[in-house]
């Protein structure tokens, strides 16, 4: 390794969902972000070529300077464990094996030979991290604790599908684990296939649905479906799953369960739909707060570090935090794949190199998440100025209170500033933002801006010193990873006749005083806003409070269903123009709707054609 006052480790994730990329230096994140968010596909899986070249070029170095490459998965433990499934059930999977084979004989098996070609300046040595040791080192390394139980669980890495790691320092033991089949990820990514909601993306919508249904179905599931053990230890009867033999998650037999054939496309949700997916997020939680119990015992630690796809699954994490006995919890913002990169480079640079570790036991090593590119105020005028769209300029001092005045007034902005999140929320610098109190947010933005289902509710920011004002929280929640119950005293009593609606309808209830962002059960997924990650962030929220009284802003992602959060200034102009937005804030510069000629048909309809 080359003699130099730093070294440069690069995470890369590709080839399964989302593709990434980190530079990690000396054990500090530099850099990191997703491929879906340059090539405008959402989760791009393909070799993250513009992520790569983003963050070296934001730690000032090209490939040559790179010391260490790493991939967040070993490809060869993978295959062997597909090519032995298809084996083990042949010959009912050939389909499926004539589907995902040329994929792996193109591409999957030849890893270091692709990274080496896109990379030929880089001479270092390449090494592997298990998938799931990427996915604890992700949630561990980063965290503020010195140790703590680390519990992953996603669909499937290699064998593992859930683990459980101790961390203490730099030393990260991984000693259980669930193997596949058995996976709560494919539980539930299968139920939101039998719901009719496309996997890896339509487990979000389930999530919000479950809040409309009754858990009418939870007995029926762990009778026939999962066998959950006191431990959080599990097993699927796989009579009910397709996964292991075709391309459909279930099978038959999980429409004779329940009496009901799988609901295709976007037919008509009914009552039974949501129960079901009340139901599962039900014996998910469960399972999530009985392996999590579990985790802190084994490690001899109240400290809980939680990554992988189902740590996405912040109702799951807000029953934990309430009640699992947990005294610390950290979520990596960026659970899923994409933050593979990130944990195979701190793995890299503490399991492999041997580099300590030191922590603060407050501040953890993400800088708030705020990790992919910033663009300058010229990049933003000359993308305004390059189509000759009106705008206005205002000096960075008059800002925060000229949009506080907006959102006050009712207007709906796309806030575009600073560094872009690393991870799937938007965290106050590629949002969209409103005004909580008002009950038509809600459905204004879902129908208006985001082309997506009424039902689905969105997320408050509110300033982290009047958090505990608005919610039942008693800590920071910075990357919009714990739902918390809103302050009993913030609730509003029941209207006459509400009792007696059922599913969609009950959206019509005004639950509280921030009815944009309170869902059915009276809970919210929270963002907290510190001056230390987002001072700006910061400044607009106190600017509203001062306004109304409502230290709270409706926070959701800047872009249209279907599409990547957006990235560049150029993305959120064209995003903006596709809404109906009233405002685009890029930067100092402000746009506004009614300056803008009047949206083509073929405008709004291209985005809610988008699926």
């Amino acid at each position: 390794m080359p003699i130099r006052d730093y070294v440069n480790v690069l995470g890369i994730s590709a080839w399964y969902h989302d593709a990434a990329a980190c530079l990690v230096r000396d054990g500090r994140v530099v850099a990191a972000c997703e491929e879906e968010r340059f090539s405008r596909k959402k989760h791009d899986a393909r070799y993250p070529r513009h992520a790569v070249d983003f963050v070296l070029r934001q730690g000032g170095i090209s490939a040559k300077d790179v010391d260490l490459v790493t991939f967040y998965d070993k490809p060869v433990l993978k295959f062997t464990r597909i090519l032995e499934t298809f084996v083990s059930v042949a010959p009912r999977g050939f389909s499926a094996w004539m589907h995902f084979a040329p994929s792996w004989i193109r591409e999957k098996l030849w890893v270091e030979s692709q990274i080496r070609k896109e990379l030929p300046e880089f001479g270092g040595k390449l090494v592997y991290a298990e998938h799931h040791e990427s996915h604890a080192a992700s949630a561990f390394y980063p965290s503020p604790f010195e140790r703590a139980a680390v519990l992953t669980m996603d669909g499937v890495g290699e064998w593992a599908t859930s683990s459980l790691a101790i961390g203490n320092g730099k030393d990260l033991d991984l000693i259980k684990e669930i193997r596949f089949p058995h996976s709560l990820g494919l539980l539930y990514s299968a139920m939101t296939y039998y719901l009719g909601f496309k996997v890896n993306s339509g487990e979000y919508k389930v999530m919000g649905l479950a809040p409309y249904g009754h858990p009418k179905y939870v007995d029926l599931m762990l009778e026939n479906v999962i066998d959950l053990k006191d431990d959080g230890s599990f097993r699927l009867n796989l009579d009910y799953f397709g996964y292991l033999t075709g391309l459909r998650m279930t099978t038959p037999k999980m429409d004779e369960l329940f009496g009901r054939p799988t609901r295709t496309g976007e037919s008509k949700l009914e009552q039974f739909h949501m129960d079901v997916a009340k139901s599962l997020q039900t014996v998910t939680e469960e399972a999530m707060l009985r392996m999590a119990r579990f985790a802190m015992k084994q490690a001899d630690s109240k400290n809980l570090c939680l990554a992988g796809g189902v740590a996405l699954n912040c109702v799951g994490n807000g029953r934990i935090l309430r009640e699992s006995g947990c005294e610390g919890i950290w979520i990596q913002p960026a659970a899923g794949d994409a933050g593979g990169a990130l944990g195979a480079a701190l793995a890299a640079w503490h399991r492999y190199l041997g580099n300590e570790r030191t922590v603060d036991g407050i501040h953890d090593g993400m800088n708030g998440s705020y990790l992919g590119p910033e663009y300058t105020d010229g990049e933003i005028a000359a993308v305004l100025d390059g189509d000759s769209t009106p705008h206005t300029v205002l000096e960075w001092s008059a800002l925060a209170d000229h949009v506080a005045g907006l959102l006050a007034d009712g207007k709906s902005i796309g806030w575009f500033q600073g560094r872009a999140e690393f991870g799937p929320r938007a965290l106050g610098t590629r949002s969209i933002l409103g005004d909580p109190r008002n009950p038509e947010t809600q459905t204004k933005l879902n129908l208006q801006v985001k082309y997506r289902e009424s039902f689905r509710p969105f997320a408050p920011a509110v300033l982290k010193e009047h958090a505990a004002d608005w919610f039942e929280l008693d800590r920071e929640s910075p990357y919009m990873l714990l739902v918390a119950p809103v302050h009993p005293s913030r609730r509003l009593a029941a209207a006459p006749g509400d009792e007696k609606l059922e599913g969609i309808d009950r959206l019509k209830t005004r639950r509280s005083l921030v009815p944009a962002i309170t869902h059915l059960d009276y809970s919210a997924r929270v963002q907290t806003v510190s001056t230390d990650t987002n001072p700006l962030f910061h400044e607009l929220l106190t600017a509203f409070e001062k306004k109304t009284g409502c230290p709270i802003l409706v926070n959701t992602s800047f872009n249209v269903r279907g599409e990547p959060m957006v990235l560049s200034p150029a993305d959120g102009l064209r995003c903006f123009r596709r809404t109906q937005l009233d405002y685009l804030v890029l930067g100092r510069r402000i746009v506004a709707r009614k300056d803008l000629p009047a949206l083509r048909p073929d405008e709004v309809q291209g985005a809610m054609d988008l699926d």
